[in-house]
């Protein structure tokens, strides 16, 4: 079945990713696969830098692997079956390198329901399915 799973999480949207986490969890722990959560930061436009502090990335980074390290402590899983990563940049091609440096062979993604706008604007989850070069799960909420 399945070996490694990687779980993008969105930590503005805990509610989308719930259900997603959910079902990676069920699957890691029927097939006995490792688990590792994602968070993607994303850059911020430099128009932004005069306004902000001046470790305001790092702040954002160490918000993040917190929060990750809190539901990664959750996970009904042995611990070193359980990872997390933090990375900076786009959302789809940060979690597509995570899922190619990593080795994941399985990639279990949360996505809204398709409306109107995610048909004209195309979603990261459409583009993870599109280019991911392993299985892509999508989970809707």
């Amino acid at each position: 079945m399945f070996t490694t799973i990687l779980v993008p999480v969105d930590l503005e949207e805990r509610d989308m990713t719930k259900p997603a986490l959910d079902k990676a969890i069920a699957l890691a722990d029927q097939s006995g696969a490792s688990l590792r959560l994602i968070n993607v930061q994303p850059l911020l436009p430099a128009t932004f830098m005069d306004s902000i502090p001046a470790d305001f990335d790092e702040q954002q980074r160490q918000w993040a692997e917190q929060s990750l390290r809190q539901i990664a402590a959750k996970i009904p899983l042995p611990a070193g079956r359980v990872s997390h990563k933090v990375r900076t940049g786009g959302i789809y091609p940060e979690v597509l390198g995570e899922a190619e440096d990593w080795g994941a062979d399985l990639i279990v993604i949360g996505s809204h329901r398709p409306s109107m706008s995610t048909y004209l604007l195309g979603s990261n989850a459409t583009t993870i399915v599109r280019h991911a070069t392993c299985s892509v799960l999508v989970v809707r909420d």
